[in-house]
């Protein structure tokens, strides 16, 4: 099943996951750890993630470790930039009418 970044990032679990690997890389057990689900279903997670390009493994030993990849998340920052303008510019309008309210009820 061909998944995209956002179907991928719309779980709070793994944005958890992001959140942590991001830090520093991680393996399965250790990610484990800091969920209260089992270890397979954050398995499952980083398969998601994995599919999705947003995570990278590395094999080390025994163990695989799974990477942040921020390349990825930029995409997802690029598309949502223009959104963010757009909010702040709505934003600073409310700012500048609150304070024009808030001068006027002071000079009364």
């Amino acid at each position: 099943m061909r998944r995209d970044v956002f179907q991928a990032i719309a779980d709070p679990t793994r944005r958890a996951i992001l959140t942590l690997i991001a830090l520093q890389a991680m393996t399965p057990n250790a990610l484990a750890e800091h969920f209260d689900t089992s270890r397979q279903a954050v398995s499952k997670h980083i398969k998601i993630l994995t599919e999705c390009q947003l995570v990278s493994q590395e094999q080390q030993g025994r163990e695989i470790y799974y990477h942040f990849n921020p390349q990825k998340m930029k995409e997802v920052a690029d598309w949502l930039a223009p959104f963010q303008k757009m909010w702040e510019e709505r934003f600073d309008r409310l700012d500048n009418i609150l304070e024009i309210l808030k001068t006027e009820k002071n000079g009364q």
